[in-house]
């Protein structure tokens, strides 16, 4: 995993990869969990896989994106609380995917 950094030319920014260790990829539970911490920020929080893009507030839109054990995903934080979501963001991957 990389640490949170903001993107080169936008300060406002802030993005990290991570790698999905859970064996079942991003199931109902830990997707729930995900979205229930992203709701808790009013950054705008953006996972990405591929070309494949979903708000992390959205149990469907996370859901759809099929992601899988390996599968390295992308997310991007931005906003008023950037710094303390992207955080709260990478611990609750490391803790549930």
């Amino acid at each position: 995993m990389k640490l949170a950094v903001p993107e080169k030319g936008d300060d406002r920014m802030r993005s990290f990869v991570y790698v999905i260790r859970d064996r079942a990829g991003i199931h109902a539970r830990p997707a729930g969990i995900v979205v229930k911490e992203a709701k808790k920020h009013s950054s705008e929080i953006t996972v990405s896989l591929g070309e494949k893009q979903a708000d992390a507030k959205s149990l469907t839109g996370l859901m759809s994106m099929g992601i899988r054990f390996g599968d390295e995903i992308r997310v991007e934080v931005s906003g008023g609380d950037e710094a303390a979501a992207s955080a709260a963001m990478e611990a609750v991957l490391q803790e549930h995917l």
